[in-house]
């Protein structure tokens, strides 16, 4: 088998810990296993390099940037392979321009456009476990990029669909998905496997077990992703295509996700005609903002209220330039909230089901939890309301829909035959 392992920052957060992945990676090269690994900067270390380069500047320039934190898995990864060879197992480590894993010029939040697999492969046929660091690319002028947060994710999954690798392995400090946070929520259960359109929203939703760039890349190349624990043994969760039709009829929700990294901005009495929405999203847009939930009032008057979400980092950056076009279109007042937190629940189920997002509100309304904006799609609800409800209600959904009973484990199961069980 060829298998693509990732490694985050708390697996390889100091000497001990990288011995322990290093063991790892042995046994499975032990049973004949062709393994290529992508690791993490060591636990805190990207946070240090951003915090040496704010002490300089508040702005740092985003190409230096770059190049400054891409040292952080270059460190890992060499230390990584030289752990390994002391353990007479071969390996080389390589970055993400040796690599030649091509980006897009937007530093600090690249895409991937393509990953050359010539010099891996040739790695691998010398019989070496290839340690590859992640978060990092080039563009086509030859400059360092850095794929944002949780940008290794992403890396392993690109490379284990450019490589057809049979399975993408993400080690991480929990050992699966779950129904909902268990730091939340004490009842919460480890999935055997979800489908990638559920992962797929559980990420954006705010999960943090896998980022959603990984997940779009491994829906679109059909990439099994086993999310496993570094630090205890266990059968993990697998992200794959489908679950069995008996599952999904009997399980209507797969998990409860809150995200508190919200802020909403409220653009009062707009205009109501045809493409102000579009002047206020297109500028969102070209400020590479990402915008999450909308809601437009009905109009009045000719005159509407629409109402948007987007990640508190990029809120005071969006308020102005909602304020900037509020005025160009003559709409008369602009408000942020930033005391909001996104709740949703998240199944393929619902697609068979009514009266799931009845039974939603109904258990908000009986915990006094006021419901701020809605939003919908096939397979998930999620709803805005004030930051210090969300753990609530998290734990009255998890109760509400069933998701507390012991026997979740046994209820749902992949279609798909894989295991990488030696």
């Amino acid at each position: 088998m060829l298998v693509v392992q990732k490694y985050g920052g708390t697996s390889v957060g100091d000497l001990e810990r990288i011995k322990n992945v290093a063991r790892r990676i042995i046994s499975y090269r032990e049973r004949g296993d062709h393994v290529v690994v992508v690791v993490s900067a060591m636990a805190g270390e990207t946070d240090r390099l951003i915090s040496l380069a704010k002490t300089i500047t508040k702005s740092p320039d985003e190409r230096e940037l770059d190049v400054l934190l891409t040292t952080g898995e270059q460190v890992s990864s060499a230390l990584l392979a030289i752990t390994l060879n002391s353990m007479y197992c071969s390996a080389i480590s390589l970055q993400g321009h040796q690599v030649r894993i091509i980006t897009d010029s937007t530093h600090t939040k690249a895409r991937i456009i393509e990953v050359e697999k010539d010099r891996i492969l040739a790695e691998l046929q010398k019989g070496k476990v290839v340690v590859v660091s992640g978060f990092q690319g080039v563009d086509k002028n030859d400059n360092l990029t850095t794929l944002g947060r949780g940008g290794s994710d992403t890396t392993a999954v690109a490379i284990a669909a450019a490589l057809k690798a049979d399975v993408c392995e993400i080690y991480t400090d929990v050992d699966g998905v779950y129904t909902a946070d268990p730091n939340v929520c004490k009842k919460a259960r480890r999935l055997p496997s979800i489908t990638y359109e559920e992962m797929l929203e559980m990420a954006s939703l705010g999960a943090k077990v896998l980022q959603i760039r990984s997940v779009e890349l491994a829906k679109r190349y059909n990439v099994p992703i086993l999310v496993k624990s570094s630090f205890i043994d266990g059968p993990g969760t697998l992200v794959c295509k489908e679950v069995t039709k008996m599952a999904m009829e009997k399980v209507m929700i797969s998990g409860v996700t809150f995200n508190k990294n919200e802020a909403k901005i409220t653009i009062s009495k707009v205009p109501d005609r045809p493409g102000i929405a579009a002047r206020i999203f297109s500028a969102l847009a070209d400020s590479n903002i990402v915008v999450d939930i909308i809601v437009q009032n009905v109009g009045r008057g000719n005159k509407t209220d629409i109402t948007y979400t987007v990640s508190r980092e990029d809120a005071k950056k969006a308020l102005k330039i909602s304020e900037r076009v509020a005025k160009e279109i003559g709409a008369e007042e602009v408000t942020l909230d930033e005391d909001i937190a996104k709740v949703s629940i998240v199944g393929s189920g619902m697609m068979s089901h009514y009266g799931i997002a009845a039974k939603m509100f109904s258990t908000l309304a009986q915990e006094g939890i006021n419901i701020e904006a809605i939003t919908t799609s096939e397979i998930k609800i999620s709803c805005v309301i004030k930051e210090k409800y969300a753990e609530l209600a998290v734990r009255a959904l998890h109760s509400a829909f069933g998701l507390d009973k012991e026997d979740i484990e046994e209820e749902m199961t992949c279609s798909s035959s894989f295991t990488t069980q030696p």
